[in-house]
């Protein structure tokens, strides 16, 4: 088989994936290449589910390209046959002035996105097993619900393989140049001839992204699992919405209901700087703890037997949004992400705009907010 392609993508998690598929899809002669073998939970897509949600306290701007992901996620369960999204509502919790519930409010008000304002008396007889401190309250979105990262994963592969993507996994990347209007690319396995280049490395970013001196931090986040010691019934999905919930002190946790592995519980934005390839594993009692008093506090009977708890990566900059640009002296070659915690639920629609943006098609969003040109050096 020839070692010339149309795009080569460097890294199949959730944004490498999505692309992939959606470049075979269009015809084009695609390679994708991963240094693991995709799904795994070596990176920042694995614990078997992701919150997806409309009401967007990050900012507003990111509204219109969730939309679109939630028809892109039915599109990809429609065609692979995969189950992906399951719908519980989502309840963003704190107090009035908090990020999380007044950036969500924020978003629901200003794109007419459909919601509620519920009382802190209101929380606890809808939601019986949420305890929230007195003065909070939650803003309430119908559509928000979970998806299932590595399903997700496993069916754009596939896809992608169906429509003629070739994929290489277990091959390591060493590096890429420009080559002419193309670029060259040398892994463990090979060297690879392409148009264009798509590298969605995730936490690898600011090893691979080096000479753009961009301000990356990698940070270990830990999930962890609960058996509800009492009330199980209030922890099932139909009763028991995903959640982001903002303390007092700026400290915000969420979760996810119990479907048959427990109930998910995971700090955001806490943990250690890291090294992808030095990730620390093992979860040590003082971290399942710390989460403990947190559950113990607002989720009561959620506060049962551990079950499991899983490390995974924050790929983040500053600003907490994304990269999706052009590399300032390569054209062939784009750079995606990384998500800074928040960038799984809109994967499926990022897979057709990083294919926009490989392949020369005008993109149908504004990814101003996304330029590499906001961490340009200003002499």
């Amino acid at each position: 088989m020839s070692n010339t392609w149309d795009v080569i993508v460097i890294g199949l998690g959730a944004m490498g994936s999505a692309t992939l598929h959606q470049l075979a899809r269009r015809g084009h002669h695609v390679l994708g290449i991963d240094q693991f073998t995709p799904p795994h939970a070596k990176g920042s897509s694995q614990g078997r589910s992701r919150i997806i949600r409309e009401a967007y306290f990050e900012d507003p701007r990111y509204v219109p390209l969730v939309r679109y992901a939630y028809d892109c996620w039915h599109e990809l369960e429609a065609e692979s046959g995969a189950t992906l999204f399951r719908q519980t509502g989502g309840l963003m919790l704190g107090a009035s002035e908090s990020a999380v519930v007044s950036g969500a409010l924020a978003s629901a008000r200003l794109h007419g996105l459909p919601h509620e304002i519920l009382s802190a008396d209101e929380i606890r007889r809808r939601y019986p097993a949420f305890h929230p401190a007195p003065g909070e309250i939650a803003v309430y979105e119908p559509r928000a619900g979970m998806l299932a990262p590595e399903v997700a994963i496993e069916a754009a592969l596939r896809m992608a393989v169906a429509h003629g993507a070739t994929v290489h996994t277990g091959e390591t990347l060493l590096s890429w140049r420009a080559a002419g209007d193309g670029v060259e690319v040398t892994t463990t396995g090979g060297t690879y001839a392409a148009a264009r280049l798509v590298l969605a490395v995730g936490a690898w970013a600011p090893k691979i992204f080096r000479e753009l001196e961009l301000p990356f931090t990698v940070q270990r986040n830990v999930m962890h699992w609960f058996t509800p010691k009492a009330n199980s019934a209030h922890f099932g999905p139909d009763r028991y919405p995903i959640f982001i919930h903002e303390q007092s002190d700026g400290l915000a946790f969420y979760g996810f209901p119990d479907t048959g592995d427990g109930v998910k519980v995971a700090l955001h934005h806490h943990g250690e700087a890291t090294d992808p390839d030095q990730l620390r594993r093992d979860v040590r009692a003082d971290e399942v703890e710390f989460v403990r008093a947190v559950i113990r506090r607002y989720l009561p009977d959620a506060d049962g037997a551990h079950r499991e708890s899983v490390a995974c990566m924050y790929t983040n900059l500053p600003d907490d949004h994304f990269i999706l640009d052009t590399h300032p002296a390569h054209p062939a070659v784009v750079v995606a992400s990384p998500c800074s915690g928040h960038g799984f639920k809109f994967a499926s629609a990022l897979g057709h705009v990083l294919a926009d943006m490989a392949t020369g098609v005008a993109v149908a969003f504004d990814t101003s907010l996304f330029s590499l040109a906001r961490f340009a050096r200003r002499s």
